[in-house]
């Protein structure tokens, strides 16, 4: 099926392995996982991913919204800050709610006291190789420090919060801050009926001590008889897409230059706020040195520097790999650049076009 570049091709037999995972840790665990809906939104997916998780975590209105009405199941919303009008409409959407703060929580109590309620804790512990993703950095503003603060609302409370990973595949470090949560908020746990413990754990990732993980959780969740949840985002959908696109000029300075018909900035946002480079899957890998940049006026608008297998050239097809966690729910109108379409292989191996943008999207985009 002949489709035009730029799209986002979601492989539903990758994203199938990482459910299965999902699934298997809940059987062994007990766990349950929540979609994070901040990392992947395309619902083109839900029907599927429902059938291996218990529901979604939105951050905002819309996106409580979205996990209701399109993915049904448990709906849980949290958020930094709620306005109390957002919040007196996610109570139509989310069957629990969470806050950021004890103030918030008594300032809105009377306003969703018919919920099952939680609260975010900052543990002042955690694990990100980026001080920007970090939610224990220094002046944080994510979750309750204060443990007798947290006290006095415990009656208020169902539930809390500890989302304390970003990128964490090392399940050392995730079972050591686990054992610290237990010594500092035992007491509080012991409360409660449910804890969060967040998302940005990597274990769908290859070798990572299932067995182990499990086990932990299981322990975890009998020792204060408590619900675990879990909220994978990454961890759901890690290398099941691609960023399909074409060569469109080459050109050289010092080096040569693939100019392709996508954007960092545009199409796959967190590479450059984060200043890394994605694989690339297609070309494989070789000894012709090309660094892959994108269509936008941005001077430092670059994928990276590869070496592929066969010399590039105009209409090349160039892959970018792992483009679903954090890439989609990014995209953007900058320059009025053509949004990438979502394209879907099936698991029967049929490969379907499900959405297609055109200029009345980026007309409407702003007025």
């Amino acid at each position: 099926m002949a489709i035009a570049t730029p799209y986002y091709l979601i492989d539903e037999k990758k994203l199938l392995r990482n459910l299965r995972i999902i699934k298997h840790v809940r059987d062994a665990s007990g766990a349950k996982s929540l979609l994070a809906l901040k990392c992947f939104s395309a619902w083109c997916e839900f029907d599927l991913i429902r059938q291996y998780m218990d529901g979604t975590t939105g951050s905002s209105l819309y996106e409580a919204r979205l996990g209701h009405e399109r993915f049904g199941k448990e709906t849980h919303a949290y958020s930094v800050a709620w306005p109390r009008d957002e919040l007196l409409k996610v109570k139509r959407y989310a069957d629990t709610i969470l806050f950021n703060s004890t103030e918030q929580l008594k300032r809105f109590y009377a306003d969703v006291c018919t919920h099952n309620l939680g609260v975010r804790i900052n543990p002042n512990t955690s694990y990100s190789h980026y001080d920007l993703a970090d939610p224990a950095r220094r002046y944080s503003r994510l979750g309750v420090i204060d443990t007798n603060s947290l006290r006095e609302i415990l009656p208020l409370l169902r539930g809390c919060m500890f989302h304390f990973n970003c990128e964490n595949d090392d399940f050392g470090n995730f079972a050591a801050n686990l054992n610290r949560i237990a010594r500092v908020y035992g007491d509080i746990l012991q409360k409660l009926e449910w804890v969060s413990l967040g998302g940005g754990l990597f274990f769908t990732k290859k070798n990572y001590p299932l067995d182990k993980f499990c086990a932990t959780l299981k322990a975890f969740a009998a020792r204060f008889g408590i619900q675990v949840y879990l909220e994978p985002g990454e961890a759901a959908v890690t290398q099941c897409t691609e960023l399909v696109t074409t060569v469109l000029d080459i050109v050289h300075n010092k080096a040569d230059i693939a100019i392709v018909n996508a954007s960092t900035e545009a199409h796959t946002l967190d590479h450059l706020v984060y200043r890394t480079c994605p694989r690339i899957n297609v070309p494989r890998k070789g000894r012709y040195r090309y660094m892959v940049a994108g269509r936008s006026c941005l001077a430092g608008d670059v994928f990276g520097n590869y070496g592929f297998a066969s010399r590039l050239k105009v209409g090349s097809t160039v892959r970018i790999a792992d483009a679903g966690g954090y890439t989609m729910v990014k995209k953007n109108w900058f320059n009025g650049l053509s949004m990438p379409s979502v394209v879907v292989k099936r698991l029967n191996g049929s490969v379907k076009l499900v959405r297609r943008f055109d200029y009345d999207d980026f007309l409407n985009n702003l007025s």
